[in-house]
């Protein structure tokens, strides 16, 4: 594959909530953690589930599913944490279920609408049509929102 090949394309990681697809970009993400125990953040938004100990590192959870304002449901053995960073901060991010990582040509990347599927477009990247697919690609940067994710980080330090 030639050097302006890979320019001209984003790999993604594929995931699901609901009936949707959504893709972050691999290199935001870290790992893909099956689900596991989540320690409970007193005056918290209630999109953020808690904290994990993840190797060591206290790593709040935010359930997307509650974030977008789809209804939530009890996780089952295809139920994923992917763990993203955005800067210097590590994020878990309840899904569906991650699905596979592909590659995207930048040029049908399209602006996201106003809303897809319920969610404001300032959460979102922008959206790409492949084959029969719909991939919904997130601005993470907006879906997490730094200074909300900073104020769990002091809450979980001070106790």
């Amino acid at each position: 594959m030639s050097e302006s090949n890979l320019v001209n394309e984003i790999k993604v990681i594929v995931f699901q909530l609901k009936d949707e697809e959504y893709g972050v970009e691999v290199n935001q993400v870290r790992s893909i953690e099956r689900m596991q125990h989540i320690t409970r953040v007193p005056r918290t938004p209630d999109f953020v589930k808690g904290v994990i100990n993840l190797r060591g590192v206290v790593t709040p959870i935010i359930e997307l599913r509650n974030r977008f304002g789809i209804d939530e449901v009890e996780s089952n053995d295809s139920t994923r944490i992917i763990i993203v960073a955005v800067g210097d901060m590590e994020v878990g991010l309840i899904v569906d279920a991650a699905n596979d990582v592909v590659d995207i040509p930048n040029d049908i990347i399209e602006p996201p609408p106003e809303v897809v599927g319920g969610i404001e477009a300032e959460y979102l990247r922008g959206v790409a049509k492949m084959e029969k697919r719909l991939l919904i690609l997130l601005n993470l940067a907006k879906v997490l929102n730094p200074k909300e994710i900073k104020e769990i980080k002091s809450i979980e330090a001070n106790g």
